[in-house]
Order: C-alpha cells, then sequence, then structure tokens
C-alpha cells in the first residue's frame, strides 16, 4: 500500500503571460471543448525547485547542469587540495557510470544533456576518483545512492544509461482555468528619451498577448517512494514542497505584469489508495457569478469531489482545508503530522 498526498489549488492570475509558447502567446489547452488559459507541469516545477533554496539547504539541493565535470572536480579538490588533474579524475568516473561526456571545439568538455546531481552523490564519486575505485558498479551505486529532495521528487532521466535513471516521486499536472479564456493583446509604445522635442514619434511599438484567468492546479507526491528513495524525514519534505507548490509562481513576463498572487483555495488530501485528480469538475467550463470564478469554481470542486468519492475512490484519510482557522503554517505542520502517521510514524 503506497501513501499518496494529494494538492488541489484555486488560483486567480490578473492580466499575465506566466507561460507562452515559441510564438509568444500564452499557453492554452482545449479542454471541455473550449480553450483555457495554460501554465505547463515543467514551468510550475521550475518555479518549485527555485523556492527550494528558501527552503532547504544548499547540501540538501541537486543541481541540473551539464557542467558536472566542474562539480566532481571541485569535490575532489576538496579532498585533496594537491591534486592537479582533477578535471580529467572527474570525467573518468563519469564517463564509467554511463554519462556522456563531450567538448565541441573551442569548449570545455560537458555532459552530453543535462544531468540531475545532488551534492552527496558529487562528493561520492569524487570520493571514488581519488581512491582510485573507476569500477563501473561502483561509480552508477555513487550516483543512485543518497538523492537529493528535489531528483527524488523530480526524478533524473538519462537515456544513454537507464540504469541512472531516477523515479519521479511527485506528479505535476499542466494548470488549466476553471472557465474559457480569449487571449487579449496590448498594444505599446516605448518613448526615445534623447528624441528632438519636436519629434512626436514613439521610438518603439509593440504588442504583447496576456490573459487572465482562475486556475485549477494539482499534484501529488507518493509518500511511500520518496520515504524508500531518501530516507530521510519524508513527512519534512512533503511539507516543504506543500509551501513551494503552494506558494511559488512561474515567473514569465513579471515585470511587466506583476502578476504574483496567492491561492484562493487551497485542498489537502492524504490517501492510501490511489492520487485522485479532480479536473473533471471544470470538464463544463465555469461560467462568471457576481463578476467572478473563484466562488463557483470552488462549489464546483467540492461537488466534484463528494460524487468521486462517493461513486469511484474512498473518502481521503486525511483531508485539510486553508481557512482562517487553518492558515498556511497551521496546515503545513497537520500535514507532516499526517503523512508521518500514515507512514507508520517514523521515517527511514
Amino acid at each position: 500500500m503506497s501513501i499518496f498526498v494529494d494538492f488541489h489549488i484555486l488560483q486567480t492570475v490578473p492580466p499575465s503571460c506566466v507561460n507562452r509558447d515559441d510564438t509568444g502567446s500564452p499557453k492554452t489547452a482545449v479542454y471541455g471543448g473550449t480553450t483555457r488559459a495554460r501554465v505547463s507541469s515543467q514551468a510550475w516545477k521550475r518555479a518549485v525547485r527555485l523556492m527550494f533554496k528558501d527552503l532547504f539547504a544548499a547540501e540538501e539541493r541537486g543541481v541540473r547542469t551539464k557542467h558536472v565535470i566542474e562539480l566532481v572536480a571541485n569535490e575532489i579538490l576538496k579532498i585533496d587540495a594537491s591534486e592537479t588533474d582533477a578535471a580529467a579524475k572527474a570525467q573518468k568516473v563519469l564517463e564509467t557510470a554511463g554519462v556522456k561526456i563531450s567538448a565541441k571545439k573551442g569548449q570545455e568538455a560537458a555532459a552530453d544533456a543535462l544531468f540531475f546531481m545532488s551534492p552527496a552523490q558529487a562528493k561520492a564519486l569524487a570520493q571514488l576518483a581519488v581512491d582510485g575505485n573507476i569500477e563501473k558498479k561502483a561509480c552508477q551505486a555513487a550516483l543512485s545512492e543518497n538523492p537529493s529532495a528535489d531528483i527524488a521528487l523530480f526524478g533524473r532521466m538519462l537515456a544513454s544509461a537507464p540504469e541512472l535513471n531516477q523515479d519521479a516521486a511527485a506528479q505535476v499536472a499542466h494548470a488549466i482555468s476553471t472557465h474559457t479564456v480569449h487571449n487579449e493583446y496590448d498594444y505599446f509604445t516605448a518613448v526615445d528619451d534623447c528624441a528632438p522635442e519636436d519629434n512626436a514619434g514613439a521610438g518603439h511599438l509593440g504588442t504583447v498577448e496576456f490573459n487572465s484567468s482562475t486556475l485549477y492546479r494539482y499534484a501529488t507526491v507518493n509518500a511511500t517512494e520518496l520515504q524508500d528513495a531518501m530516507g530521510q524525514d519524508t513527512a519534512a519534505v512533503i511539507g516543504k514542497f506543500a509551501k513551494a507548490f503552494i506558494c511559488s509562481m512561474p515567473t514569465g513576463k513579471q515585470n511587466t505584469f506583476a502578476n504574483r498572487t496567492f491561492p484562493d483555495h487551497v485542498y489537502v488530501t492524504v490517501r492510501s489508495d490511489q492520487p485522485v485528480n479532480l479536473c473533471g469538475a471544470f470538464e463544463k467550463p465555469v461560467a462568471a457569478e457576481n463578476g467572478g470564478y473563484v466562488e463557483r469554481s470552488a462549489e464546483r470542486l467540492l461537488a466534484y469531489s463528494k460524487t468521486v468519492y462517493a461513486n469511484y475512490a474512498a473518502e481521503p484519510d486525511t483531508a485539510l482545508l486553508l481557512s482562517e482557522e487553518l492558515p498556511l503554517p497551521k496546515l503545513l505542520s497537520e500535514l507532516e503530522k499526517a503523512v508521518q502517521s500514515a507512514l507508520g510514524g517514523e521515517s527511514k
């Protein structure tokens, strides 16, 4: 039996372009036969990882980069400051583990693809390099054990060495608006401060596309899988993920729109059967009521959850609704207690 933590969030975003496509337009999706605003899961996971910098110590966070040789070489020098060939040794242990390294003309050697590595994994590889233990099994073990919180949550994929892959304990859905949206255009001009006084024209003309929406955001964490991967205080890690997912915001066009908001509705459940995405509540787009969507969207979410619990899935083992009586700090505390209890009272 696995323990799942589901996050259901309604969040109103004012005129903005939080996540744009290759043409510069806000991302959208067709759902229920109408166009909805959309923010990709990748965009929000990036925002969560950035917020992790405020929630986790540096040694608890991974680094996703092609410059893995430098990371391991720096750890080698911490072990043996007199080492004169740290980069070569770092490259050797990485390649032995299965990380493809190449060097473009005029550039230093680097991984062919972005690689997610925790500080503990870099240190383990460095120790092998210093000890001269360049065996494939040992090098792969160094990159498989001790994943950081973000690696355990979001996973790691390496096509050239599947044995180094890390299954993600968290899944994040694309956020979609609970209602139909129509993108709009802002026509803007910029004035040349040094233009002659008799010049009435603008120095620049342009347009930027935007929309505004009430988004349904969903994510789930397999607490059991996270515990197996990390061997740390799983409940505390989930509490920090919860804070980051609830409070973060992708930074697309943020300087233009100053669109940073907090959620209007947060509903968190702990389940022991399966994760349950409640997006079906909005298959029929919500119509504005009294000039807004939030209240009606919250009603739809509650009604749909009751239908799902009655007909398919069981009631959650624990359900937490953010409110004046249960503000965010208290909700996070209660969530950690619930996860700890569901996992058997102690983390590995």
